[in-house]
């Protein structure tokens, strides 16, 4: 597209700015609702690109929205830039190294992330101002992907009403537009309460928690046989009531995630955990408070938006690169785990994607969860997948972590930002695409309605909170 070299140029222009960022957010690594910083820096170089910046949308602290243009059609650019607990680790070497015990770390690449879906609008803006393009595109600070469902949150504010599209990307080992379906999902902390006693003296005067967690997982492990197939469930102990084992523990929590292809079928086995949970606290006569956290919505793909996003993919091109770089994939694939080098084994030993994978009509599914999902269910959404890391890396680990400041990592972050753009001004520049996109968006609903898991009293909660 004539397009294509103009956008290039731009970001490539913005690279060093571009990149400082994405490095500043790594360092930064703040997690979900905590990301002050990271959301200051990047509202302050919207503001710098000529965006008018809205903070704290939606009465949530750490989201913000830029936008530039006015009227129809309104494309959105979802950025993330939250980090992971417990993932602390130094950047550019291939070996297990914290830079704070048991700090945080982008395990998920969303420092990334972030910055590629700014440069894109970046691009965008600067292509309208060009050439007079009509419309509007916004920028969405979306917080708390992990495990904070920001994006659910987002949408119940009605921040994404008078959204046309949506486009946005995540960093993986690999290149390809994305047509998957993927889990709703929902976490709940269930906290019980007992009564302390010394646990030889009077064992019989206490009532314990943690003996009320022990067997609310029990009774959930035994569930996993009664529910479909295609469901997960997660939990971790937040709270094991204190490290004295001579002391019957009056506080105990453990937090659950439950995941089902459709939102109905995560509020239905939720209900029967929330079940479980009350069975626990009767045996044990504890008190139990269930109190909600997070949840999103089942990923609906649009083939119209990842056809387009595909075909600007394979124009651009997958990122070169040298031997450096190949080198260092190579140490950090050394320390992966045997399943993973089979893998790479398997692929005929490849060290980094350098190629956009075929696309294929035909919908996928991934075992995975994103707060994307309720965008999607309230707009045509589009999503691509670009290398920003070693073939096999495992996400959600310093593996991941360790690579976020390198030169792969780079390429890639500017790489997705260039087919953002470039699919947005198509779609802007061919008003008849948003209504193909629109129509099989209806047609994939087939009628069911979105309904949010997270219920109206519920707040964004932040790590700390708990």
């Amino acid at each position: 597209m004539y397009y294509h070299q103009m956008i290039s140029e731009i970001i490539e222009e913005k690279r060093e700015k571009l990149i400082a960022l994405s490095d500043k957010i790594w360092d930064f690594s703040e997690t979900k609702y905590e990301e002050f910083q990271s959301a200051e820096h990047l509202c302050r170089i919207l503001e710098e690109e000529g965006f008018q910046v809205e903070s704290e949308a939606g009465g949530i602290k750490t989201a913000f929205v830029g936008s530039y243009g006015t009227g129809a059609p309104v494309i959105a650019i979802l950025g993330e830039y939250d980090a992971l607990p417990n993932l602390s680790q130094k950047a550019g070497v291939a070996s297990k190294e914290d830079i704070v015990k048991d700090g945080n770390g982008h395990g998920c690449g969303h420092n990334l992330l972030g910055t590629g879906s700014l440069a894109a609008a970046i691009a965008i803006r600067y292509y309208m101002k060009q050439y007079g393009l009509k419309g509007t595109v916004r920028y969405y600070g979306c917080p708390a992907e992990e495990g904070g469902g920001g994006k659910a949150f987002m949408a119940r504010e009605g921040l994404f009403d008078d959204v046309d599209i949506a486009f946005t990307w995540h960093p993986f080992d690999e290149n390809f537009a994305y047509n998957c379906k993927m889990l709703a999902t929902c976490q709940v902390y269930y906290k019980f309460k007992g009564k302390s006693s010394h646990a030889s003296f009077s064992p019989h005067l206490g009532r314990s928690a943690l003996d009320a967690v022990e067997l609310m997982n029990v009774g959930t492990n035994f569930l996993r046989e009664h529910i479909i197939p295609d469901a997960r469930l997660h939990y971790a102990i937040t709270n094991a009531g204190g490290s004295a084992p001579n002391v019957v523990q009056a506080e105990a929590e453990v937090l659950y995630k439950i995941r089902a292809p459709k939102m109905h079928q995560v509020k239905e086995i939720l209900s029967r955990i929330d079940d479980i949970a009350r069975g626990a606290a009767l045996m044990t006569g504890t008190e139990l408070e269930i109190q909600f956290d997070a949840a999103s919505a089942d990923l609906i793909p649009n083939i119209t938006l990842s056809t387009i996003m595909h075909n600007h993919f394979e124009k651009i091109g997958a990122a070169p690169y040298n031997k450096e770089e190949l080198d260092f994939a190579k140490a950090m694939q050394s320390t992966f785990s045997e399943e993973a080098k089979k893998i790479i084994h398997n692929s005929g030993g490849k060290t980094i994607s350098e190629t956009v994978k075929p696309y294929s009509v035909e919908t996928g599914f991934l075992a995975g969860s994103t707060d994307v999902g309720d965008i999607s269910w309230l707009v045509p959404t589009g999503q691509i997948y670009v290398t920003t890391c070693a073939f096999a890396t495992p996400f959600h680990s310093w593996q991941l972590v360790a690579q976020g400041k390198s030169s792969i990592a780079h390429k890639g972050m500017l790489l997705a930002g260039k087919v953002i753009a470039a699919s947005a001004i198509e779609v802007m520049q061919n008003p008849e695409l948003i209504q193909r996109a629109k129509e099989e968006h209806q047609k994939q609903l087939d009628g069911e309605v979105y309904s949010s898991l997270i219920p109206p009293e519920s707040k964004p909660k932040s790590l700390k909170k708990f």
